[in-house]
């Protein structure tokens, strides 16, 4: 069987990829140290150092599945705390920038994952454990993995914010391949076509 043909988008260490069989990745990440550990964990992947936004405008149409990343930190939670310090920032809208070129444009399967924000999504998603997941194919529900490592929540303890940055912005394995086998057992509707079934709602399903 071919391989699929991945672009991993703000790759990080490579959380999400960690599970995927029969790959042929292409890994973008703009930190070169970041980018070393990604290429020694996963050898025969390709790891490209460059700006992942710019990477995909100009390479999309050449994959057949898409996972985006983009930077959270300006979408999340934290932000309450940095007011109370006095610190602001606008959230990034990158994030939507690439969610609606992608609904438009994409004749691949594609993802975007975020984090649940401080506001209310601009664009309704798929909501599993601390996750946002916007795309092209049906994602069916499950329990955020118990090592989902970048939790906070009270739950599953709160060891989290000893791990190290890179490591807490993983996208857990198994989520990661539940999210590649969600695509790779349903046909996407392209290139613009219903993201989830029951998205009349305003914020996530």
């Amino acid at each position: 069987m071919k391989p699929l043909k991945i672009l991993n988008l703000y790759a990080g260490i490579g959380g999400n990829r960690k599970l995927w069989q029969n790959v042929e990745v292409t890994a973008i990440e703009n930190n070169p140290k970041i980018a070393k550990l990604y290429q020694e964990n996963f050898m025969n992947d390709k790891v490209i150092i460059t700006d992942a936004h710019s990477f995909l405008l100009e390479h999309f149409k050449e994959y057949d599945f898409i996972w985006s990343s983009p930077p959270c930190q300006s979408h999340s939670r934290t932000n309450y705390f940095l007011k109370a310090k006095n610190v602001y920032r606008f959230p990034s809208m990158k994030l939507y920038e690439e969610i609606i070129f992608l609904q438009h444009f994409a004749t691949s399967f594609w993802v975007v994952e975020n984090v649940q924000p401080y506001y209310e999504p601009l664009i309704a998603a798929k909501k599993i454990g601390r996750h946002l997941f916007w795309s092209n194919f049906r994602i069916d529900a499950i329990e955020q993995p118990k090592d989902d490592v970048g939790t906070m929540m009270p739950k599953y303890g709160n060891k989290a914010c000893k791990k190290p940055l890179t490591e807490r912005n993983a996208v857990n394995a198994e989520l990661g391949l539940h999210i590649l086998q969600s695509a790779l057992g349903t046909v996407p509707q392209m290139p613009l076509g219903t993201l989830f079934d029951g998205f009349g709602s305003k914020k996530y399903a």
